[in-house]
C-alpha cells in the first residue's frame, strides 16, 4: 500500500459517528486484511455512499491514504446479503460473524482465506436454517485458518477456545449462542 489512492474489495464490520457528520468504518478487506477507514460526510442526507456503508455490506471501494486515517472516496455494493437481513435471527447472525473477525483480527494483517470465509458463510446464512450448526463451523473454520487449532482435529468446544483467544467475551455472544 505505497500508493496514495487505493482501490478493494471489503466487508463492513462495524460503524460509529464521528463528528457531526462522518463515520469511522473498519472493513475487512480482501487483499490489506482489516483497515479503519473514515467516511467524511456519510450521515448527511445527501451523502451517496451513505446507503453503501451498511454492516456486512460487501464493497468495493477506493480510498485515499491519509497522516492519521484513511479517506473512504468511492463506494459501491457489491451485495448487501438481502436474504439475511429480511430474518432479524440471520441479522444477529451476521453481526455475530463481524464482531469475531472485528475483535480476532489485526489491522494491515493480509488473510485472503478470511475474506473468503468469510464471505462464504455470508452467502450460506441467507440460505441456510441450521444457524447454530453454521455458526459453530464459522468459528471452527476461523480458528484453524488463523493457526489456532490443528487443521483435521475435531474442536469439541469452539466458543471456549474463540474466548480464550480473544481473552475476552464478545457482546452478541448471547445471541450467537442461541442460535437454533
Amino acid at each position: 500500500m505505497s500508493f496514495r489512492n487505493y482501490s478493494d474489495e471489503g466487508i463492513v464490520l462495524a460503524r460509529k459517528n464521528y463528528g457531526e457528520a462522518d463515520r469511522i468504518i473498519p472493513i475487512y478487506t480482501k487483499n490489506y486484511g482489516k483497515l479503519v477507514f473514515i467516511a467524511k460526510g456519510v450521515r448527511r442526507l445527501q451523502s451517496r455512499k451513505r446507503g453503501h456503508i451498511e454492516i456486512f455490506t460487501r464493497i468495493k471501494f477506493s480510498a485515499v491514504k491519509s497522516k492519521s486515517m484513511d479517506i473512504l472516496t468511492e463506494v459501491e455494493t457489491l451485495d448487501d446479503f438481502a436474504d439475511i437481513r429480511k430474518n432479524l435471527v440471520k441479522v444477529s447472525l451476521a453481526y455475530y460473524f463481524m464482531e469475531v473477525i472485528g475483535k480476532i483480527t489485526h489491522e494491515g494483517e493480509p488473510h485472503t482465506e478470511i475474506y473468503n470465509l468469510l464471505v462464504t458463510y455470508l452467502n450460506e446464512l441467507g440460505n441456510t436454517s441450521r444457524l447454530k450448526t453454521l455458526r459453530k463451523n464459522f468459528i471452527t473454520e476461523l480458528l484453524i485458518n488463523l493457526g489456532f487449532w490443528p487443521k483435521g482435529k475435531i474442536l469439541p468446544n469452539p466458543d471456549g477456545l474463540l474466548e480464550e483467544v480473544l481473552e475476552r467475551s464478545l457482546s452478541s455472544v448471547r445471541v450467537g449462542k442461541q442460535m437454533i
